[in-house]
């Protein structure tokens, strides 16, 4: 069936512009398109839905107010030509906040990630499903929990894992730690350093703070960053 996904737009170009490039993308299933969100509301209530693409400033209803209204909200995606709702966006935990005009790559990475979370979502509900990683340190097979790392730090030929009451020291590249990383959860700032999203206590254009401890953002690396770090914000 794949990932559903509705269009909610005043705009008929905007759907327009926003179908084609979904349409480019293998697993989307647009099953909808709106151009108020009453009517989108009354479709939520009887349907199940994946990713909402939502314009804000829409008659009788704007996307505000639909999302306010929503017991159990779809994942978010504002498209708008605003950035001045970004905040209500924020405090609604929106997955993405997209200014037009939008291009295919933004499109395409805002979809990435919210299928990522919603993977993640689904193996975090399902306790069979992977939340430990095992590292090895002086021969011994150590289990960690996801949601305990701070962040992984490369050393030479190994990888320094820093959780919340320990670190552990294990003969890896940090390159493979990343190909197994979930990456809703993780990224990558720098050629020495992955770390775990949640734990972000603050961030700047250069480094990133997690407790007391500041993490250099590596220059290749500082537009995803950013780019992702904003995306959360908003």
């Amino acid at each position: 069936m794949g990932t559903r996904v509705i269009i909610v737009d005043d705009e008929p170009l905007a759907i327009s512009v926003i179908e084609g490039y979904l349409q480019r993308i293998p697993g989307i299933n647009i099953i909808a398109t709106f151009n108020d969100g009453l009517p989108a509301f009354e479709f939520l209530q009887e349907n199940e839905v994946d990713i909402m693409f939502l314009d804000v400033e829409m008659p009788k209803l704007t996307g505000i107010e639909l999302v306010r209204s929503l017991q159990n909200p779809p994942a978010v995606i504002i498209t708008s030509a605003n950035k001045d709702y970004a905040i209500e966006g924020f405090d609604l935990n929106v997955s993405d906040y997209i200014l037009k005009p939008i291009t295919f790559e933004r499109l395409l990475r805002a979809i990435s990630k919210v299928k990522e979370s919603l993977a993640y979502k689904k193996n975090a509900e399902n306790p069979t499903e992977k939340q430990y990683i095992i590292f090895k340190e002086n021969k011994k097979n150590i289990r960690v929990r996801l949601d305990d790392i701070l962040y992984f730090e490369s050393i030479k030929d190994y990888v320094k894992v820093v959780t919340k009451d320990k670190n552990i020291v294990t003969k890896l590249s940090i390159a493979s730690i990343e190909e197994k990383l979930d990456k809703s959860m993780f990224i990558r700032v720098h050629r020495s350093f992955i770390v775990s999203l949640k734990h972000i206590d603050s961030y700047s254009s250069v480094s990133i703070g997690i407790g007391e401890v500041e993490i250099p953002i590596g220059r290749v690396f500082k537009e995803e960053v950013i780019e992702t770090l904003e995306s959360k914000l908003y």
